[in-house]
Parts: C-alpha cells; structure tokens; sequence
C-alpha cells in the first residue's frame, strides 16, 4: 500500500509492539481556521478568530482532540494520524450518522470531515459536536452499585436497539466498516475494507492480506491469522537469540493449530455473504459519558466500529469483561497505603484515580466482582429485549472463544495454553478458554510459557495471571 499517504505518520517499538508517532504536531491555529470556516464563524476587524477558543482536550493513541469553544456552542474536532488513510475517518463518520438515523443512541452529530489530509491543518480531521457529561471512567469508583446497574441496563438497551437496526431493510451483510470502500458506486452504509488497529498496526499495515470486506467469519479469521504467521515467520527469520527463536516458533505453531481447526468452526464458503450487525468494539468506561447524577448522555469511541458477525455480539461489552468473582471483597483485609494526600476527585480528568489509601489490588478485585454481578444484570435485561439471547450466547461460545485465541495468540500472551485449548478442542473435549487460561488442563504437565522478546517482564506477569 506504501506509506506515500501516511505522511506524518512514524512507528516507534517500545519494547510492547510499535507506537504510532507524530513527525509534525498539527498547528492549533490551522485547527481554528479550519473549525471557524466550517462553523460559519467570521474573521474579526484584526484578522483573527478572537470569537473562538481552540484548547488540546486528549491526546489518545491515534489522534489528537481538541475542544473548540464557540458562542453557537461546543464541538469537538479530532485530528488523526493517518494509520489507515480515508478509510478510519470516513468510517467514523459514516458510522455516526447510521446510529443517530436509525437508533436513540446519544452520539455526536458529525459537523464536517476530511478524510484526504490536504488541507491547512495537514490531517484528516473530523469536527462534531461535544457531548456533555464526562467519562464514566472517572465517576466509577464513587457511583452506589444502583447506579452501576442502571448504566448496565442502558447499555444493554442500546445494544438491542444496533442488533435491530441491522435487520432494517436487507440488513448488513459481510465483515467491514461503513463507508470505507472507495468503489464507485459504493454508499456509506455499505461494509468496506475493515478499519481495526490488528490490521494497521505497524509494518502490519503493508502486509499483502485481505483488508475485506469479508463475507464470512472463516474469512475474517483466517486474514487475521495470516497476520500472525506472516509476523512470525519474519520475526523467526531475524531471530538473534535462542529465546527469540523459541518465541516465534511457538506463536507459529500455535496459529497454524488454529488454522488447522477454523474451518471445523467456521464454514469456509458461505453465500450469500454473512448477515452482521454493527458492533462497538471498544465500549469501556472511557466511552461511556454520564452527567452528575450518573445517567448516561453519550456513547463516544466508534472510530473502529465495524459491522460483525451476529457471534460476536453475543458477548458483553468491554467494560463487564473480567474475572468472575462472587464474593465481595472485604476492605478490611487489604494492606493500607500511606499516601501524603488523598483529596484528588474522580471530577479531575486525568488518568489518575484516588485510592482511598488502600492498594490496588483491593480495587481490582473489587471491580472483578461488580463485573461478575454486571454482566448478570447485563443478561437479563437482555434477555427481556430478545428472548432468543441465551441461545445467542450459548451457540456463540465456541466461536468468541475462538476469537479471544486468535487474539491471545496476535499479541504473544498465554501461548501454551491456547496451544492446550487448541488440541482439546481438537479432541472434541470443549473446555472454555478463560477456564483453561486461568488454570491450564491439569491433566497435561504445564511446559513454561516462552517469552515474549523486548516484553516488559511486569506485563507479562500481569497479562497471564488475569
């Protein structure tokens, strides 16, 4: 694809996978022409935009957001890098739209866009509208369990409200983002080439492996394991030491496994292509918008939202993901820590949070156990919107447990027991990946998990004892 239309753009490997750079910061001032040209706000007798303030909101993987305060109101413009160039801003845009058509999702309303990257500020950018509250993220901690169910229960809600959306008119068919093909002809509600950051990532972005659309699952999984072994097979071939070696040789094995089976799972032809329904793939916390009293006015995030197989969002959202855990933990029995001051708000938005002079560990365990009574919570309201959602769920199992493996697998964690899962399911035992990735197959010696090469050695612990 080369990386003439990526300008701007840099990698930089620290040691966990290559980090998107910026070469040139966007000027602020080209921002706040571009904003005042398509906010209808006129030059002053000075010759500047004195009626408009422009201020850097968040600075988040991929892009830059400012916050452009006007006396017609507030917006937001999101500045990117170009990761996937046209294709993640016009999907973002396109997505925005379909959801405030078709569903009572608080999205914001897409002002204008520039998916080319030729204009003042020298990136794509897209303004829309600010919503109000702040992030969940920020309030959590301080929220009544109640209240915790209630935003559950919304979000359940909107979830039903995407899976009925999809079935309008002939529905979506195939795996791919809104608005990203480039054919003439195509329309904005048409799956195009997938935008996802397992694609783009790196030198992952030049890689000769279909982008889609897909028409089937086996076809979506089978690129991205492609990906993987195409990773691997050259980070086997430029192997300096023994551990590197051993790495990549068991990343290898274990994907072409999961080739191996795909097809056992997924049906290799499928016409016509697959029925899909939009899915927000990244709904946690720092998505979710509520106001002072906690409700919900806004779900933000869908930069990389795509429609997916009906399996797939059969799972719950990122933000009930975690480890079961039935017993409330008791706070008492967690070690105290001092700390000079403990009067920083949750209201402060950064990505610090007050821990009450308790360790971490209490907190962590303590949100494995409002996630293992959420999802609950999650279900049943579920299942009064669509009665057929436990079936859902439970046809669904294997394949997002699949999923979850090939993802594990991508990013070089827990291979030896994704290698286990593999070959029981092989042998037709069905065992739940979370289950086996906590405690392995006990009837099977555990063989110690090659290293991840440049991994830090904390990360690593951390990512296989969740």
């Amino acid at each position: 694809m080369g990386d003439a239309t990526r300008e701007g753009l840099a990698w930089e490997d620290n040691g966990l996978g290559p980090e998107p750079q910026w070469t040139r910061d966007p000027d602020i001032q080209a921002v706040k022409r571009v904003c005042c040209q398509h906010l209808g706000v006129s030059v002053d007798e000075t010759g500047s935009y004195g009626a408009v303030r422009i201020s850097l909101h968040a600075d988040g993987a991929f892009n830059k957001l400012y916050r452009v305060q006007t006396h017609r109101g507030d917006y937001m413009m999101r500045v990117s890098l170009p990761v996937d160039p046209r294709r993640k801003t016009r999907g973002e845009a396109a997505t925005l739209k379909l959801v405030r058509q078709t569903t009572g999702i608080p999205v914001p309303q897409v002002v204008a866009f520039d998916d080319l990257g030729r204009n003042a500020i020298g990136y794509e950018w897209l303004l829309m509208e600010k919503m109000p509250g702040v992030p969940a993220y920020y309030r959590w901690r301080k929220m009544t369990m109640a209240q915790k169910a209630a935003l559950t229960i919304r979000v359940a809600e909107y979830q039903a409200q995407l899976l009925r959306a999809s079935n309008q008119g002939n529905g979506f068919r195939g795996i791919g983002t809104l608005g990203t093909s480039l054919e003439p002809g195509a329309t904005p509600t048409d799956a195009g080439p997938i935008v996802s950051a397992f694609f783009f990532t790196g030198p992952r972005y030049d890689y000769p492996v279909a982008r889609g659309p897909f028409a089937s699952s086996h076809d979506w999984l089978r690129a991205q394991l492609s990906v993987i072994i195409k990773e691997h097979t050259t980070a086997l071939a430029e192997a300096r030491t023994d551990d590197d070696r051993e790495y990549a040789k068991c990343a290898l094995r274990v994907a072409r496994k999961l080739l191996r089976i795909l097809h056992k799972i997924f049906p290799a032809i499928v016409h016509p292509p697959e029925s899909t329904v939009l899915w927000h793939d990244d709904l946690s916390l720092r998505n979710i918008m509520v106001d002072g009293n906690n409700a919900v006015t806004a779900i933000i995030g869908w930069e990389c939202a795509s429609t997916m197989p009906r399996w797939v969002a059969s799972q719950v959202p990122e933000f009930l993901r975690g480890a079961v855990r039935e017993m409330m933990p008791d706070r008492n029995r967690y070690t105290d820590v001092d700390v000079a001051s403990s009067s920083m708000g949750t209201d402060d938005l950064d990505d610090s949070l007050d821990n009450e002079g308790k360790t971490e560990l209490y907190w962590i365990h303590l949100m494995e156990y409002e996630q293992t009574q959420l999802r609950k919570v999650y279900a049943e309201r579920m299942r009064q919107l669509r009665p057929e959602w436990d079936m859902e769920v439970e046809e669904g199992a294997l394949k997002v447990d699949f999923l979850a493996a090939v993802s594990r697998c991508g990013s070089g964690f827990y291979l030896r027991r994704i290698e286990q899962w593999v070959d029981a399911i092989e042998r037709k035992e069905y065992l739940s990946l979370m289950e086996v990735l906590r405690v392995g197959i006990r009837k099977q010696k555990d063989v110690t998990e090659p290293h991840k090469p440049a991994a830090s050695g904390a990360l690593t612990l951390m990512n296989r004892l969740s």
